[in-house]
């Protein structure tokens, strides 16, 4: 993947917390921790999308589907 490199304006806070993240080894580096969760973050947007667009066409689940679902989810993690 081509990289392009970029400057960036964030809360203080959250570069503070990205640092911690990176010297804890969760990151290669701070780049790596950024680009991650920027393709996290528009990942989990795509699929909202999806998941608004099944809505529209489908109804949104029922009370019994929502169940099932969370009692799959909590078997699966």
């Amino acid at each position: 993947m081509t990289k392009a490199k970029v400057a960036l304006t964030i809360p203080s806070e959250v570069l503070r917390l990205a640092q911690k993240e990176v010297r804890a080894g969760r990151a290669k580096s701070l780049s790596a921790f950024v680009s991650e969760a920027v393709d996290e973050k528009v990942r989990r947007d795509e699929l909202s999308s999806i998941l608004d667009a099944m809505d529209a066409e489908l109804g949104k689940p029922n009370k019994a589907a929502m169940v099932w679902a969370r009692r799959v989810l909590r078997r699966s993690s």
